[in-house]
């Protein structure tokens, strides 16, 4: 029976406030196919259409509203519940958060874990490390949930998108605000060390411009962001030859305001990246994590 199983409940919802399939399927990290499938399973259970596709998204049928605002309020109940049940349990652990460099050093504002603490009732253990090693922790069961830079196939791992994030080229001298491919040539460079997600996101974009690091003058590879920040922070500041690297925009924003570093763009060209959610798919019935997606979703972090 549907009502026993709330999850297509939740992919219809999904789609009806993404008004996509596709974007549906980014965040509730499924395929599409199966996104379909459970749409579909719906309506033949209900024998009446509830999802129309239009060239510019969905449109919901007069049985899809209906259902819409049901479920809306079947979602509220479960919530209601869940916090009933948690505090019934009132069960002790450590939630075990890890997350990339970025995003734990500059994209979490500091109140974020305290405030998750507080939903969950329980404490919360964060671990900041490189993604790749991050999303082996969640795979091996030593972290309950990651926030990565970077999109992974897994039989085991949901991956759920989480929010945008940009890339910038940075200095601490004033730097036009937009740059050329050929400018990139005349600076000295801090680089991500090979390996690094974003080192990977920056070399396809420099690939697409027609852009090769090769040719760079590199003082130097480092292996994190707060390591290119303090290279570059603590670099001689010469406005002819500056000393630029490329970061998230999260990592520089209070001093890009105070006018302690400087921020550019390519011309033409935004460097755009997701961040991701991911956890065991075991897990994926736990109340405490269920709770803490739908936390970071809700964009209180």
């Amino acid at each position: 029976m549907m009502l026993k199983d709330f999850t297509k409940l939740e992919t219809f919802l999904t789609v009806a406030r993404e008004r996509s399939f596709s974007k549906a399927s980014a965040k509730l990290g499924i395929s599409q196919p199966a996104v379909t499938q459970q749409i579909k399973y719906l309506e033949n259970y209900l024998e009446n259409k509830i999802i129309e596709r239009k060239k510019n998204g969905i449109r919901l049928t007069g049985a899809g509203e209906e259902l819409y605002r049901a479920a809306v309020r079947m979602e509220k109940s479960i919530h209601e519940i869940e916090s009933d049940v948690l505090k019934i349990i009132n069960k002790k652990i450590t939630f075990r958060l890890g997350t990339s460099f970025t995003i734990g050093n500059y994209v979490l504002p500091g109140e974020c874990l305290n405030t998750l603490s507080e939903t969950i009732n329980n404490d919360v253990k964060l671990t900041i490390d490189v993604s790749k090693n991050i999303v082996d922790m969640v795979h091996e069961r030593n972290l309950d949930m990651g926030l990565i830079e970077a999109h992974i196939v897994s039989d085991d791992l949901t991956v759920r998108e989480w929010r945008d994030d940009e890339l910038v080229v940075f200095s601490n001298v004033p730097l036009p605000k937009y740059l050329r491919p050929e400018d990139l040539y005349e600076f000295k460079w801090v680089c991500r060390e090979e390996g690094s997600q974003t080192r990977k996101v920056i070399s396809e974009v420099f690939e697409e411009i027609g852009v090769s690091c090769k040719n760079f003058n590199v003082l130097s590879e480092v292996s994190n962001t707060t390591a290119v920040l303090q290279t570059v922070k603590r670099s001689r500041k010469d406005t002819t030859n500056p000393t630029v690297s490329i970061v998230s925009k999260y990592a520089i924003t209070e001093e890009v305001q105070n006018g302690t570093l400087y921020e550019s763009r390519l011309q033409g060209y935004t460097m755009y990246r997701k961040f991701y959610i991911v956890y065991h798919k075991d897990n994926k019935h736990n109340v405490y994590l269920n709770n803490t997606v739908d936390f970071i979703l809700s964009g209180k972090c």
